[in-house]
């Protein structure tokens, strides 16, 4: 009689660690929040949205990190000399005013694309840190499918993720996990503002292009809360447009294909 001894049973895989986002319809449609250790792309709807994209990639990667002012594993925010140039130096005063601690988080300069790409590497591999962000200007050859592969398999194995902000860039096949689209809202008034109208919260449009494995195309307007460091969803009666470039009756913008 011949015995067989039947495989062992794998194991289950370890659950991904995921942020909430404070949005229950976004975070449903993601699984249950934004995941750790995975490639996530963020475009700017159109170069004038450049500013309100890098304010919702510094909102998510501080979340990710683990919150607001205190308690929260470092972010290392990695930029092309080129972005620098076009969307100005990075103010410690702006970061602590979307609730952040400016002291916990670095930021790098790198002249060409080759370098900037090694250094999101290297941080990925850095399993302290809670996200890296690497923000660039324009198409980038050298960011190609095997690169963005490089990133996802780095990232997977130390769990720290990577948020890619691109301006005046074209969506291309990559390994990301999600794709965003990001353009600029106008904020509401605050209640006690008074008859000054004083804006309110930062405020995004905001689209998920892409979601490897999962549902897309919805759009929401969020709001940030900087308290709580988690986004909400925006109220209605908003006064004072943000885009820079555009008027605020106008909001269809350039939409980016998938």
């Amino acid at each position: 009689m011949r015995i067989i001894n039947a495989p062992s049973p794998l194991p289950d895989a370890p659950p991904i660690r995921r942020w909430s986002s404070g949005m229950e319809a976004m975070d449903a449609a993601l699984g249950g929040g934004l995941a750790h250790g995975c490639l996530h792309e963020i475009y700017a709807a159109e170069v004038g949205d450049g500013a309100a994209a890098a304010g919702f990639t510094l909102a998510a990667a501080m979340g990710m990190c683990g919150g607001g002012m205190g308690g929260a594993r470092p972010l290392l925010w990695l930029r092309s000399r080129r972005a620098v140039g076009a969307l100005g130096v990075f103010q410690g005063a702006g970061w602590a005013e979307l609730g952040g601690a400016p002291d916990g988080g670095l930021v790098g300069v790198v002249g060409d694309t080759m370098g900037l790409l090694r250094a999101a590497v290297d941080g990925l591999r850095c399993a302290a840190l809670g996200a890296v962000v690497v923000e660039s200007w324009g198409t980038m050859r050298e960011l190609d499918l095997t690169a963005s592969r490089r990133f996802a398999l780095a990232a997977e194995q130390s769990g720290v993720p990577l948020l890619l902000l691109r301006v005046d860039a074209e969506p291309s096949p990559s390994a990301a996990r999600t794709r965003w689209q990001v353009s600029a809202a106008p904020s509401c008034a605050l209640p006690q503002a008074g008859p000054g109208d004083a804006p309110g919260a930062p405020c995004f449009d905001i689209t998920l292009l892409r979601q490897r494995s999962g549902p897309s195309g919805q759009s929401w307007r969020l709001e940030w809360d900087r308290e709580k460091c988690q986004f909400r969803e925006a109220l209605s009666g908003a006064v004072v447009p943000a885009p820079l470039d555009r008027p605020a009756g106008d909001r269809a913008g350039k939409r980016h294909a998938a």
